[in-house]
């Protein structure tokens, strides 16, 4: 499925959502805070669009991502590309200061198992940055918000997107996903600490980050 929507992932993903997506880009950049010597993983780069933004910190940034298809429209970014599953993550323990997932912590088939990988190769002390979307925190927009999952975002990605059937299971996949606490909890429980959250976009995503538990 993400090898199909390779091709036009991107655009796709600026028009759903009006654009936003640079914006969340650049503040999950911030948070993470990168500098010069440090080594950061990019789990489920896609097409290593955000790994390219996040090597201008002057840090060695590394895409990874299981769909071949989706690495090889990446290929001319600039920045070190390994295909990868991430709940079996083929790097050595606490091989990186940070690790960053932007929109695909929904898509690894175990949670638990990726989170626990992650805290495997991010050194004692390490950085987690999780941009992923959430629930709207104001409950009428919610509503309206579920609406246009479920009916409009399919509708527009018949538009522009290579393979728009897949984002059927983009809409179900969101509304299934935990609430910003929930999450934060499962975060908490599997190998990372001071665990905090910041809604973007009235909560339509939201950013958690925390720090690598000691060992």
């Amino acid at each position: 499925m993400f090898d199909q929507v390779a091709r036009r992932y991107d655009l796709t993903n600026t028009v759903i959502s009006f654009g936003q997506d640079r914006r969340w880009r650049a503040l999950t950049a911030d948070v993470l805070d990168l500098r010069p010597g440090e080594r950061c993983l990019d789990l489920a780069a896609g097409t290593a669009v955000s790994t390219a933004e996040l090597a201008h910190s002057g840090a060695e940034v590394i895409a990874c991502d299981f769909s071949l298809g989706m690495l090889r429209e990446g290929r001319d970014r600039g920045v070190p590309l390994v295909a990868g599953d991430a709940m079996h993550l083929p790097f050595p323990d606490a091989a990186f200061d940070a690790v960053t997932i932007s929109l695909g912590l929904r898509n690894v088939a175990d949670t638990a198992a990726g989170l626990a990988e992650m805290a495997r190769v991010t050194k004692p002390g390490g950085r987690l940055v999780v941009l992923e979307f959430s629930h709207p925190t104001w409950a009428p927009f919610r509503t309206v918000y579920t609406e246009y999952l479920m009916r409009a975002l399919p509708q527009v990605a018949r538009t522009v997107s290579s393979a728009p059937d897949a984002y059927v299971y983009l809409a179900e996949s969101i509304r299934a996903w935990p609430d910003q606490a929930e999450l934060a909890g499962v975060i908490a429980a599997h190998g990372w600490r001071s665990v905090r959250w910041r809604n973007l976009s009235g909560g339509i995503v939201a950013l958690h980050h925390a720090l690598r538990a000691a060992r």
